[in-house]
């Protein structure tokens, strides 16, 4: 299960967001700006994602192999995409320039197959089986029709599935995130380094390619999250708790900070519980921008 909650500021509604289980809010805190507002059944293991289809739906992901699409409103569940036999490691929306309000759903899983569904009917309209590894981001190119899948190879995929292009082999750790810069290029965080693609796009399709242009290794851990706040910046956060603040035409570090958790302080009424964790674990998985404040 997972919860939706509400952020308040005077009467102000500023954003939804995932409660995590390991955190307790009481609803007495004066200070606490969540509301619980409500908790969804459906899946049967971990809820790992979460990502809005248009104003009305939204879709969850977790490691039961489970796809559930949502009514924001109501919290009904409206479809359930089942074809995947192993728990599912990246979700994405995909709509092409032609594709007007109509959306779909692409899914990665550790069944090393990829699949796109109708979010309207429930139904998987596409999918590739049996590659090399399993997919563990996906990134849609909306602009070019375009979306590419990352693991231990990235690899580049137009609407009907067919693989226009394929990476060597990455390092074990493989890429755990992208994002897409200017000028056709993109990001793709693999393990302590950012590594910086280009798009060369033709006029025909099969011969769009991809080749490396740099690295970035000013982390000192694997990278976690990566995030585009706008046209000029991006940001890559660490296991560690590092955070680096990236130029995203010169690909320059513009600002970097460490953060560090300590050991949570004993309260005397329990309204916040934390699990008693050393820095060593705390780490950056998620980041989040609205275009303007990133977090």
């Amino acid at each position: 299960e997972f919860r939706w909650i509400k952020r308040m500021q005077g009467n102000h509604l500023l954003e939804y967001r995932y409660k995590s289980p390991v955190m307790v809010i009481g609803e007495e805190q004066p200070k606490n700006v969540f509301t619980e507002l409500q908790v969804l059944k459906g899946h049967y293991d971990i809820v790992r994602f979460l990502v809005q289809i248009d104003d009305l739906r939204f879709a969850s992901g977790g490691d039961d192999g489970l796809v559930l699409v949502w009514n924001i409103q109501t919290g009904e569940c409206l479809q359930e995409l089942r074809g995947h036999t192993q728990q599912i490691t990246a979700v994405a929306v995909y709509s092409g320039p032609t594709d007007g309000t109509h959306v779909h759903l692409l899914t990665a899983s550790s069944d090393r197959a990829l699949s796109m569904w109708d979010p309207d009917t429930g139904n998987r309209v596409k999918t590739v089986s049996d590659l090399l590894s399993s997919a563990k981001c996906l990134l849609v190119l909306h602009h070019l029709d375009l979306w590419i899948s990352g693991g231990n190879e990235m690899c580049m995929w137009d609407r009907n599935f067919s693989l226009l292009w394929r990476t060597d082999h990455h390092s074990d750790a493989g890429i755990s995130a992208m994002i897409e810069l200017p000028k056709n290029c993109i990001a793709a965080a693999v393990d302590k380094e950012i590594v910086i693609y280009r798009l060369n796009i033709a006029s025909s399709e099969e011969d769009t390619t991809v080749s490396e242009i740099c690295r970035l290794t000013d982390h000192q851990d694997s990278i976690r999250a990566l995030i585009s706040v706008s046209d000029q910046l991006f940001v890559s956060g660490s296991h560690v708790g590092e955070l680096i603040v990236w130029d995203s035409l010169n690909w320059s570090v513009q600002a970097s900070e460490r953060i560090l958790w300590g050991e949570p302080r004993p309260a005397p009424q329990a309204e916040i519980k934390l699990g008693a964790q050393k820095q060593s674990e705390m780490s950056v998985r998620h980041l989040a921008s609205d275009g303007e404040v990133w977090e």
